[in-house]
């Protein structure tokens, strides 16, 4: 059995449209996954550009981001069975989180743009069954980030909490899906007052509040105002050092910041006082980096008892055989919401 795969070209953004065999038999313990569908996220554009800042294999199968169904079982394989809709994890490495190393789908080791894909049975989960293939594939990255950036120490999304998310990004808006359903009051800021409109319908009403950054440079300040003085729970914080400070200002005394990014420019001068507010406000500060498997288990199992949908967050769908205009979207920033590409 063969199956379709699309691979990269070293040095080009083209990608080479192949035909290559599938293992006979398969790894004992490993799945055989039908692909379904494959979401993009700008770390594919990065990887193709030649910007991505960590390993790449050169001729490697893009993208990290998909859904399916098992049509075939390794000699050993015990966790899933025929039929199961499933998506592989990002990080290969990352299953309790405890793990030291790392291994990303479509950056070191070959992703899932692909017709099939095998995959150890270790490093894939079930979807929830309500959800779509098109949803489904918008989880892996956007939605276990956003899913990592707003879960406690003890890995629980509580209740009540307010959070201020930068950007509309596809880990904001996820984020926002999972914030509001956990009854959480969401601030957003935009450069856009369309954008803004936009993402207010995407939570109960008066439960998304929008910020555009441009006509208010002095966001924390309105953050704040906005939380009678006292400042959010929690930042999703995708800047980096240009926004830093002034997330610390919107976050409360013994807040905490989740870094999932740094879009914004890398200017050292711009922490000025970084450190004496990290201290005055207690405030905690961690690195987000996607998440584990058993964490990607929890969201599923909250998405399901939620029966939280994300069809509204699905941008445009491509077939297959619009692969390289997909990614050129995806390039132009052209399209508001998750690009899909559905096989």
């Amino acid at each position: 059995m063969s199956c379709t795969v699309y691979r990269r070209t070293p040095n080009s953004r083209l990608l080479s449209h192949l035909s290559e065999p599938l293992p006979s038999p398969l790894p004992p313990t490993s799945i055989l996954i039908e692909v379904h569908a494959v979401s993009l996220n700008y770390r594919d554009s990065n990887i193709l550009n030649g910007t991505n800042p960590w390993p790449v294999l050169p001729n490697g199968i893009p993208c990290s981001d998909a859904a399916g169904t098992v049509i075939a079982l390794g000699s050993h394989a015990t966790r899933f069975a025929l039929g199961d809709r499933v998506s592989p994890i990002l990080d290969q490495d990352a299953i309790t989180g405890d793990e030291q190393t790392r291994r990303w789908l479509g950056g070191e080791i070959d992703g899932v743009l692909a017709s099939h894909v095998v995959m150890d049975e270790q490093v894939c989960v079930r979807i929830p069954e309500h959800l779509d293939w098109t949803e489904a594939a918008c989880l892996p990255n956007a939605g276990l980030t956003a899913w990592s950036s707003l879960i406690n120490a003890q890995g629980e999304l509580p209740a009540g909490r307010t959070v201020l998310l930068q950007g509309t990004g596809g880990v904001s808006m996820m984020a926002l899906k999972l914030a509001t359903a956990a009854g959480w009051k969401v601030i957003i800021t935009s450069s856009s007052d369309s954008k803004l409109a936009g993402v207010r319908t995407l939570g109960p009403e008066g439960r998304v509040i929008g910020i555009n950054y441009r006509s208010e440079p002095a966001w924390e300040e309105r953050v704040r105002e906005l939380t009678h003085g006292r400042g959010v729970d929690l930042v999703v914080e995708n800047g980096g050092m240009e926004s830093l400070v002034q997330s610390l200002k919107a976050v409360r005394k013994g807040g905490k910041i989740s870094q999932v990014g740094y879009l914004g420019k890398q200017d050292a001068d711009a922490l000025a006082g970084f450190v004496s507010l990290l201290i005055d406000k207690t405030v905690t500060l961690r690195g987000i980096n996607v998440g584990s498997r058993r964490e990607f288990e929890k969201m599923n199992r909250f998405i399901e008892t939620t029966g939280l949908r994300f069809e509204d967050l699905v941008g445009r769908v491509y077939g297959v055989d619009q692969v390289p205009e997909a990614l050129e979207a995806l390039q132009a920033g052209s399209i508001v919401g998750k690009i899909v590409l559905a096989f």
